[in-house]
């Protein structure tokens, strides 16, 4: 059973901060580009940061200079560190990856999303 496990939601003031890690797990073989959306109420799933599997990134403007992204090859792993967080970060936040698994096939997986509310 190959999934994409995510962690590290919560409640978070103004200003916090807050690390979201989403492992690959299964019969993986390699994984290409990793990314983290978000979903707010009433509002369409948007990307927030992209790396790829040499490590280049690519943010949202709107939290350009607060998140980053980075990734653990060895471990399938992908992070996002959120800093100085605000209010309209708050979101389900859902991790994405191009999987290629044992035996070639190439696919896209998504992760169960992680509640991320930033409130006083």
């Amino acid at each position: 059973q190959v999934q994409l496990v995510e962690s590290g939601g919560g409640l978070v003031q103004p200003g916090g901060s807050l690390r979201l890690s989403c492992a690959g797990v299964g019969n993986i073989f390699s994984i290409n580009a990793m990314g983290w959306y978000r979903q707010a109420p009433g509002k369409q799933r948007e990307l927030v940061a992209a790396i790829t599997s040499g490590g280049s990134t690519n943010y949202a403007d709107s939290v350009k200079g607060r998140f980053t992204i980075s990734r653990d090859n060895a471990k399938n792993t992908v992070y996002l560190q959120m800093n100085s967080l605000k209010p309209e970060d708050t979101a389900v936040y859902y991790c994405n990856a191009d999987l290629v698994l044992y035996g070639g096939r190439k696919r896209e997986y998504w992760g169960q999303g992680t509640q991320v509310t930033v409130s006083s």
